[in-house]
């Protein structure tokens, strides 16, 4: 069959859950068997998110293919098991930047270069490109921002053109929107999403399907008022009730039709919906956990959207293990020697977080130590690990000046130090060790074992300064090992200490890789020494 296109727009407020409809409609097309992939389109003008300040926006996903993306991409992989890459995030400034580059080797051919056609072509082209290197059966685009939002006109016109393009049988449009309740008046309205949908059409955009956020159940006769009075078949305005756990969303989706919906909108007969077996196993685990396993989070940003993909990867981990994860955020900042003990008090586990830079990074250490001299399952992740890595050079080394490059370039002892391929680099964005590499794991650790005693794996990376490996035989003579190497660089991409019970950093994101269905092993591993360890307490 000919590639079809779905479009994921949203109005009247951001952060309403576009990515995850997109994730879960993509997860239900999937299920019936269509091969699909989704992709964000956003309309800052940064050419990725890499140089984004978190509380921004949110987590930095990174592609295998080494591509610093939206957080939506993280959703996407997560609900359907796909591997995104970077032709599935593009932003404005990536659009511009493109065409830019054109004109400047003078493939126009002298013409006046404007926003149309030549902005919204590329943006067409874009849109397209992924199902012209592999066939897909759907191809589902979520627009970021909100319309009405002046940088997401571009867009809007380039969805126009195409729904034009390609026909009603090949381009659809899902458009979600917010229905509030006024607590004063006791009363659901639904004249925010009627706005919505006139600005929508106002760019030439009629939307054959409506998704209504609410926070209450929408009735029969609201649902008949916003189809009248927006054009749209009443049995396609569906509501999207805030729900326990973003995965109960893709089976509240099916409950309602929307996949099948589409289909028939995109002249397809849909079968009987297909049971979601191992998703609904996956619920009813979720469900039935009733003990909580407490996590803490030792990090700098205090916004969940920051380590969102932790979150989750613990949460899988999690219900696998039977527990429900409630993960506390520590801040770095506050952390002293004379008050760790009270703030990682009543916590079955660490987790180090990953960023960047100065700011609490003593705290980070400070958290290593204590976990690491009362045996507390820890786990550091990227900067978490190499604050580990700091820590037990300080006070097990004795280097009482060891540190990062990152954080002191006068060091001696600069256990962690600026990779060499990165000592010429002077720009910022997309120039890190970015994406999936190789890593030999070392036959009889814990890692190893972790992984089910799999010799070799990929990972994704993001990341500038490494593990210095002149110190490497000292670190190993007094009880922290290598345990995972790149084969080709030589880099310590894991360390250890084999005598706790699990103290594990590793330089990689494995958050990027845990998905509903297949959680990461090291955190499953981690959650069962959680556990283990708990039960002893």
């Amino acid at each position: 069959m000919e590639t079809k296109y779905i479009f994921i727009t949203g109005g009247v407020t951001s952060s309403l859950g576009k990515g995850i409809i997109s994730a879960s409609l993509g997860k239900l097309l999937q299920s019936r068997g269509f091969k699909i992939t989704i992709q964000k389109f956003d309309p800052y003008i940064n050419i990725d998110p890499g140089t984004l300040n978190p509380y921004e926006h949110g987590e930095c996903y990174v592609t295998a293919d080494g591509q610093e993306t939206d957080l939506d991409l993280g959703h996407y992989e997560r609900f359907t098991g796909i591997r995104t890459t970077r032709d599935n995030s593009i932003t404005t400034g990536r659009i511009y930047l493109s065409v830019i580059e054109r004109e400047r080797k003078g493939d126009y051919l002298g013409k006046t270069i404007q926003v149309v056609p030549h902005i919204t072509d590329e943006i067409k082209r874009r849109i397209l490109l992924n199902a012209t290197k592999e066939h897909f059966d759907f191809v589902i685009t979520e627009i970021g921002g909100t319309i009405g939002d002046i940088e997401s006109q571009p867009f809007l016109e380039a969805i126009r053109q195409l729904r034009w393009e390609l026909g009603s049988q090949r381009a659809l449009n899902v458009h979600l929107t917010y229905v509030p309740y006024l607590a004063a008046a006791g009363e659901l309205k639904t004249k925010p999403t009627q706005t919505s949908v006139k600005q929508l059409q106002g760019f030439g955009i009629q939307p054959e399907v409506l998704v209504l956020r609410t926070e209450h159940t929408l009735s029969d006769e609201i649902r008949a008022k916003v189809a009248h009075f927006c054009n749209v078949d009443v049995d396609a305005v569906i509501q999207s009730q805030d729900l326990p756990s973003i995965y109960e969303v893709p089976v509240n989706m099916q409950r309602q039709g929307l996949d099948a919906i589409c289909l028939k909108k995109m002249g397809m007969e849909p079968l009987e919906a297909p049971e979601l077996g191992p998703w609904l196993d996956f619920l009813k685990r979720r469900q039935q956990a009733k003990e909580i396993l407490h996590i803490g989070l030792v990090g700098k940003y205090n916004l969940q959207d920051a380590y969102k993909s932790i979150l989750e990867s613990l949460a899988h981990a999690g219900t696998y293990n039977d527990r429900k994860v409630k993960a506390t955020f520590i801040n770095s900042e506050e952390i002293t020697e004379e008050n760790v003990a009270g703030k990682l008090s009543g916590l079955a586990g660490i987790v180090i977080c990953p960023g960047f830079g100065q700011r609490g990074i003593e705290g980070k250490i400070i958290a290593a130590k204590h976990t690491r001299t009362h045996d507390i399952p820890t786990f550091g992740i990227c900067l978490g690990m190499q604050m580990m890595v700091v820590e037990f050079a300080r006070n097990v080394l004795g280097y009482a000046d060891a540190n990062s490059s990152e954080m002191n370039a006068q060091t001696k002892h600069n256990v962690i130090d600026l990779m060499e391929d990165q000592k010429s680099i002077t720009q910022m964005g997309g120039t890190m060790r970015l994406g999936a590499y190789g890593c030999r794991i070392i036959p009889g650790s814990r890692t190893w074992d972790a992984y089910g005693e799999k010799e070799f794996i990929e990972e994704r990376h993001r990341h500038r300064y490494e593990f210095n490996n002149s110190f490497l035989e000292e670190f190993e003579q007094h009880g922290m090992r290598g345990v995972g190497i790149n084969p080709d660089a030589h880099l310590i991409e894991i360390v250890e200490i084999p005598t706790l019970s699990w103290y594990i950093g590793t330089q990689f994101h494995p958050e990027y890789s845990s998905t509903v269905l297949r959680p990461h092993p090291l955190f499953m591993s981690f959650i069962k020494a959680c556990i283990h360890g708990n039960s002893k307490a």
